[in-house]
């Protein structure tokens, strides 16, 4: 027994001194830290005072070695800042820590360079899996069979299963609403087409619905001086559908330089319906994405992967929600 359990806090405790404090075997040490095997009630609660008296840390890499997992899960996304990316990043940290893994949080700033270090750096470290919503295309390394991977609104692989809000569904909605609400020259601002990216479908559903409704769609790719282009060179505009909530706020912002009056003479919807923008913006009407469903699922199909268990089904979507506020 250790007399004064504070002198063992000036050196390593070691999981041999935990056995001789709690009266067991090392095995039996391990096997309740691990939560392996049968061990009564007595046994493990002489084990958790033990661990609780002398502070004991155990040693995570021999821990990892012994499982063969890290209970690590890496995410690699493009940016923080972006209110939808931040939301989904908090639920899905969150829905990770209740399921007892800790995350490594990888923000690619959108280059190819930085998201290919990135996910050498999280095999290195032996990651039991990763979520990405990355932008770059092409990067071969997520191609790989034994990484359990999962892929939010971005075709990584041709097997890697991809998580998403009904994006055809949303672009229809939004594009639907414009037009009941009388618009007939609507224009759709969007990413780049380039990307494989199911966010496409938003442009598609557009397209589609202005043609069912015998009007001309016509679409700008976001990028540099594009918003004062548009209000240029559309002076009879009438509706906006922005592809996500920070472009719609663009649009308000120049429609106001411009003193045109919304939604009088212009109506704006836009996409995502985050909580900040919500907050901050809660005049937008948008289509609202299922954020923390979007992240649940992602974490529960990784984990089937990491246990070996492998779904046929490779792209899901999620409902999504028209929420109509003042800008229509």
């Amino acid at each position: 027994m250790v007399s004064n359990p504070n002198e063992s806090l000036n050196q390593k405790v070691k999981l041999d001194d935990v056995a001789t404090e709690a009266g067991v075997s090392k095995t039996t040490v391990s096997r309740v830290l691990n939560n392996r095997g049968y061990i009564s009630e007595k046994t493990r609660k002489k084990v958790h005072e033990a661990v609780e008296l002398l502070n004991y840390h155990p040693n995570e890499i021999a821990r990892s070695l012994f499982i063969n997992k890290t209970f690590i899960i890496g995410l690699i996304f493009p940016t923080t800042s972006n209110p939808f990316y931040g939301q989904l990043i908090f639920h899905l940290e969150n829905t990770c820590e209740s399921l007892g893994y800790k995350v490594l949080l990888c923000n690619s700033q959108g280059r190819e360079d930085k998201e290919k270090s990135y996910l050498e750096m999280l095999q290195r470290h032996q990651v039991d899996g990763i979520i990405a919503g990355s932008h770059n295309r092409g990067i071969l390394e997520y191609d790989n069979p034994n990484l359990p991977l999962v892929g939010i609104d971005r075709y990584l692989s041709k097997n890697t299963p991809v998580v998403s809000g009904d994006n055809y569904d949303g672009g229809k909605k939004a594009t639907q609403l414009l037009i009941d609400k009388g618009c007939k020259k609507i224009i759709h601002i969007n990413g780049s087409p380039s990307l494989e990216t199911p966010a496409n479908l938003r442009r598609e559903a557009y397209e589609d619905t202005m043609r069912e409704n015998q009007y001309l769609p016509q679409s700008y790719i976001m990028g540099g001086n594009v918003i004062e282009t548009i209000f240029d060179e559309n002076l009879n505009m009438d509706g906006i559908f922005a592809s996500d909530d920070l472009i719609a706020s663009s649009v308000i912002k120049e429609a106001k330089k411009r003193n045109i009056n919304i939604p009088g003479d212009l109506k704006v919807v836009g996409y995502d319906g985050s909580e900040v923008t919500r907050m901050l913006l809660p005049e937008l009407t948008t289509i609202q994405q299922p954020v923390k469903e979007i992240a649940e699922l992602a974490v529960e199909l990784l984990l089937k992967q990491i246990n070996g268990e492998r779904e046929s089904e490779m792209e899901w979507k999620l409902p999504v929600k028209l929420i109509e506020s003042e800008t229509t």
